[in-house]
């Protein structure tokens, strides 16, 4: 009875989670509709769906690094030279796109594999180290492409294509890896030694389990997502831009908070952070159509982020206490 306790504690706590978010995001979609007449429409919620790929997909994967009490700064700067190595390499070389997509996947991959490896082997912060790799990987987008875009046309742009009444194959396989990111993260071996880590890595050290591989995973796993979110980029634009993903790592990281995973670690979900992606997604949209300027929606998405890292405080330190 006593274990049973917790357990549906947590349930509850979960489905709290779910019910707060999704209040949220319906309250936002209400007050946008009563401020623009061409909000509550289907053009403008397929617009919203088509928008948001790249940045669920490496969401999915910051969720992994902040639930390690990781961060990763690169993320933006990884899609940028995967998206430029594959347009190159269908232009410049003459690889086949599936050839292509490969290498952006790769890259991104030992882009990640770089940023965990030195964190774990030299016990650097990956505050720090990630830093660094946003300013090395972002030069090399801009030595592949010779700091110029490249237009490759319809080449990649089946990802980017409509399917099932104009949402494109870029959201269905970005909703396909948020439900698969769920089950790894609850329902896997791996998936609780990753909980286990943010929550006392010392106690998981002490039961047998080397951290270190399961960080450099993770942190290999995030390059590839950010790889395939170059990909997704590449695909909608028909275009690698050097400079594209510039800042986006901060709103990889807002959605993320705003979904509730700890930026402590030990704490979060993937299906939450995907509903922090849809609030930040319908924000900046209703925003948009409300005419708000550029100053004024940073300003409010800005405050946004602190309110979301204050929530999550006050909710920790409640369950610290109970």
């Amino acid at each position: 009875m006593s274990a049973a306790l917790p357990a549906r504690n947590g349930i509850n706590a979960q489905l709290g989670t779910y019910l707060g978010l999704g209040v949220v995001l319906v309250g936002m979609i209400a007050l946008f509709s009563s401020l623009s007449q061409y909000f509550f429409t289907t053009d403008t919620f397929v617009a919203i769906v088509n928008e948001i790929p790249a940045l669920a997909v490496m969401a999915v994967g910051m969720t992994f690094v902040l639930m390690i009490a990781g961060i990763d700064l690169s993320v933006g700067s990884v899609l940028a030279l995967s998206a430029a190595l594959s347009a190159m390499a269908i232009l410049q070389w003459g690889w086949s796109t599936p050839a292509a997509a490969l290498v952006g996947l790769a890259s991104g991959t030992l882009c990640g594999l770089l940023l965990g490896s030195v964190s774990v082997a030299w016990r650097l912060p990956s505050f720090i180290v990630s830093l660094g790799m946003l300013e090395v990987v972002r030069g090399g987008a801009y030595l592949v492409t010779g700091s110029r875009t490249q237009y490759v046309g319809d080449r990649i742009a089946g990802l980017a294509a409509p399917w099932i009444g104009g949402v494109s194959v870029s959201f269905v396989l970005a909703v396909v890896l948020v439900i698969v990111g769920q089950l790894v993260l609850t329902r896997t071996v791996f998936g609780r030694s990753v909980v286990g880590i943010g929550t006392n890595e010392e106690a998981m050290r002490l039961a047998g389990v080397d951290p270190r591989p399961v960080r450099i995973i993770v942190f290999a796993l995030t390059g590839l997502l950010a790889g395939l979110a170059g990909l997704m980029q590449a695909a909608r634009l028909e275009a690698a831009d050097p400079n594209a993903g510039q800042g986006m790592e901060l709103r990889v990281i807002a959605a993320v908070v705003i979904g509730g995973t700890s930026l402590m670690g030990g704490r979060g979900s993937v299906i939450n952070t995907f509903i922090g992606v849809l609030i930040i997604a319908v924000l900046e949209a209703g925003l948009a159509q409300v005419g708000a300027s550029e100053p004024s929606k940073r300003i409010i998405t800005g405050c946004v982020i602190v309110v979301a890292v204050i929530v999550d405080t006050l909710r920790q330190r409640r369950a610290d206490r109970g």
